[in-house]
């Protein structure tokens, strides 16, 4: 009776530390995606700023590349 009383209380000791190794597990891997969120925020927000018109008109300003006065032309084909 007493190896079977030692057996379970081995096994309930078991088991609480595997819950615990899964709750670390599980906080860290919450901490991750947040931070990894963070930066997906980040380097959107960044990457809007890099499309902005007046923000490539003034990277192209510095190669000596300006906008031309004149608006593109459409072309349109016609199929017959």
């Amino acid at each position: 009776m007493l190896l079977f009383l030692s057996f379970l209380a081995m096994s309930m000791i078991g088991s609480s530390h595997s819950a615990e190794s899964k709750v670390h597990n599980i906080a860290r891997l919450n901490n991750e995606v947040r931070e990894l969120r963070t930066q997906f925020v980040d380097g959107r927000t960044e990457l809007m700023q890099i499309k902005m018109e007046s923000s490539v008109v003034l990277k192209m300003a510095k190669k000596a590349i300006h906008q031309p006065e004149e608006p593109p032309k459409k072309i349109i084909v016609k199929n017959k």
